[in-house]
């Protein structure tokens, strides 16, 4: 008997929910559309079509690629963030829901000028560009390869005229002041690698840890923000669910003010936010 699109989604349920993915039954569909080569949409409406040879061996072969854990973001080559959908590969680090906390922060602001340290497929500069047209934004990362998948972003989400994307380690040939600085950086630390899901050994490992306690970034980003704000701008990060302490006393001790925490969706601390003040002169 024939297979149709259906028997594509149960075959790929029943391979992903042995491999132990969580999430099988959402994702069996996006892989069977992908070897299919038509819209998850589209599948979801011909369940009773039949498919063709070739649909099922490319099935079985991504199917390979997700049972080694490889990223499902990898495989159908974006990832959906915000409002937009975002290239992504091995390059960048995956942009994740959590990080939402971090751009919708920032949106609460006013802002004409951001700086993005680290800004990887460019996901979070990108966001608040498109949401602020009036904004000007650049971002910075030391990967060249992490560069060249933000500027494919940048130039397929109509942004390229209003950013400007270039290599720095954190705040090295970057000039100017900024209303608003943000960035999601490495804050894993190098004992707690081990630790992670399979599917972040594809990641590139210079955007997750700094080989160190975690906060090495957040030294060098909060000891360069006040030469980079103007007087009443903020800095804000993503953090570590278990570095609020630890980064509120670096703002601080770095004379930022009104320093807060945010927490996400799950209830863990993810954003802090500090305050540049402003000059009484």
């Amino acid at each position: 008997m024939s297979e149709t699109f259906r028997d594509m989604i149960l075959i790929a349920k029943d391979a992903l929910s042995k491999a132990g993915i969580k999430g099988a039954g959402n994702e069996a569909p996006l892989i069977a559309a992908l070897a299919a080569g038509i819209d998850r949409d589209r599948i979801m409406i011909s369940m009773a079509d039949r498919v063709e040879r070739e649909h099922l061996q490319r099935l079985d072969q991504l199917l390979l690629e997700r049972g080694v854990r490889k990223p499902l973001s990898h495989i159908l080559g974006y990832r959906d963030f915000f409002k937009h959908r975002f290239h992504v590969g091995p390059q960048v680090l995956d942009p994740r829901p959590e990080t939402e906390i971090l751009v919708m922060a920032a949106l609460a602001e006013d802002f004409t000028r951001v700086l993005d340290l680290g800004t990887g497929s460019g996901a979070i500069l990108i966001s608040l560009l498109a949401e602020r047209p009036q904004a000007f934004g650049v971002g910075t990362d030391l990967s060249e390869t992490a560069l060249s998948i933000a500027r494919q972003n940048v130039q397929r989400l109509g942004v390229a005229d209003r950013c400007e994307l270039c290599p720095a380690d954190w705040f090295a040939g970057v000039e100017g002041e900024f209303d608003l600085i943000v960035s999601n950086p490495p804050y894993i630390a190098a004992d707690e690698m081990a630790g992670l899901a399979p599917e972040l050994s594809f990641e590139p490992r210079m955007a997750l840890t700094d080989e160190a306690d975690g906060l090495t970034a957040y030294r060098a980003i909060t000891m360069g923000a006040g030469d980079h704000l103007k007087p009443g701008g903020r800095l804000m990060v993503e953090i570590g669910p278990t570095q609020a302490k630890a980064v509120t006393r670096l703002y601080r001790e770095s004379g930022l003010t009104e320093v807060s925490v945010l927490r996400d969706l799950d209830g863990r601390d993810r954003v802090v936010i500090g305050k540049l003040a402003r000059s009484n002169g």
